[in-house]
C-alpha cells in the first residue's frame, strides 16, 4: 500500500515464513522512502546477526544500513526528529514493548514498515506478531517457493535444531514448506 494518513502515522506489516522476500520487500520500501527524500531510519533486533551486525540485510544479499537494538524502547530514544519512516526488520524476536513503541512512533506521524515471521516452526503465530497483525493498517503476506514439491509455502520447517521458539538460523536450519509437506514430517 504504502501511504501515510495524512494526520498521523501508519503501520505496515510484511509477513511471511522464511525465505519469502520479507526483508527485500523492507528494504525495496525503505528504498523508495529514501528516493523520495523522507527521513527513513532502520532498526533489527541485535539477535539477528547472521549475516551482519547492523545492517539489515536479505538471504539473498540485498542490504540497508540499520541500527542492531536490544529493547524496543532504544527505537525510541535513537528516532531522530525529522524521522517520516521507520523500517524495523525481525519484528517477532521484539517483547510485546515493541506494540506501545510502534504506536508512539505513529503518534509523532511516523510510518513504521514491520517485517517478520508470522508464524514459528510449530506452524503458530511467532511471538508478538498477532498482536501488531491487529493494529496494522495495511499487511502483505509474501510466500516462499516450498523445498519439497515447488508449491507456494507460507510455512518454516524446521530441519535441524531444538526446540526453542527463538532459534536464529538460515537454510541449514530451516526450509520453506507448503502446508502439506508441512504437516508430513
Amino acid at each position: 500500500m504504502e501511504q501515510q494518513a495524512t494526520t498521523g502515522g501508519w503501520i505496515e506489516v510484511i509477513c511471511g515464513g522464511m525465505f519469502s522476500g520479507k526483508t527485500e520487500e523492507l528494504i525495496r520500501r525503505v528504498k523508495r522512502a529514501t528516493l523520495a527524500k523522507q527521513g527513513v531510519q532502520v532498526f533489527k533486533p541485535a539477535i539477528d546477526n547472521r549475516y551482519d551486525e547492523q545492517a539489515v540485510v536479505s538471504h539473498a544479499g540485498f542490504s540497508i544500513e540499520g541500527v542492531a537494538v536490544d529493547r524496543p524502547g532504544h527505537m525510541q530514544y535513537l528516532l531522530k526528529e525529522d524521522t517520516k519512516v521507520v523500517g524495523i526488520d525481525e519484528v517477532q524476536f521484539f517483547s510485546e514493548e515493541i506494540v506501545n513503541t510502534i504506536e508512539e512512533m505513529t503518534k509523532k506521524g511516523v510510518r513504521v514498515i514491520c517485517a517478520g515471521l508470522d508464524q514459528d516452526f510449530t506452524g503458530a503465530p511467532f511471538g508478538i506478531i498477532g498482536s501488531l497483525l491487529a493494529i496494522a493498517d495495511d499487511v502483505t503476506k509474501v510466500h516462499a517457493i516450498c523445498m519439497q514439491c515447488g508449491a507456494e509455502a507460507s510455512k518454516s520447517k524446521r530441519i535441524a535444531g531444538g526446540d526453542a521458539q527463538v532459534e536464529v538460523g538460515e537454510s541449514d536450519k530451516y526450509e520453506a514448506r507448503c502446508r502439506g509437506c508441512f504437516l508430513q514430517d
